[in-house]
């Protein structure tokens, strides 16, 4: 089958409407001949990942958790610190929430690359705004 590379550009867009576009393309649903058992999506490159938009207060509110496994370990950090520490995180904990949970979802996200500013090295066959 024929992988192309599509980049989107994530400068100015909100996360949410970019993600789901994103994971319905890792997915092969735009394509005619998807089928849900079959890695038959493009790959994906994102670019400008620190210029991505959260519509409302969710810069400061939305916050993202993890537990380490010890006792009292929950940790918790929000959007603005977590685009400090690393910007690319953020669209892709979004796209793997869009994507379906079984082992193909683990192989559609190794064809996800998001990159924090417009530097990158694949060959795009397409271009998505």
């Amino acid at each position: 089958m024929e992988q192309k590379t599509i980049l989107f550009d994530a400068d100015g867009k909100v996360l949410g409407r970019l993600s789901s576009e994103i994971a319905q393309v890792l997915s092969g649903k735009d394509r005619v001949d998807y089928a849900p058992n079959v890695d038959n999506g493009a790959r994906v490159v994102v670019i400008n990942s620190d210029k991505v938009v959260l519509t409302g207060a969710k810069e400061k509110d939305k916050k993202y958790y993890h537990h380490t496994g010890y006792s009292g370990g929950i940790k918790e950090i929000n959007v603005s610190d977590q685009r400090k520490k690393d910007s690319t995180w953020i669209i892709e904990h979004a796209v793997k929430g869009m994507l379906p949970s079984n082992k193909l979802a683990k192989v559609m996200m190794t064809h996800l690359h998001v990159f924090a500013d417009d530097n990158h090295k694949y060959v795009i066959n397409e271009e998505r705004k």
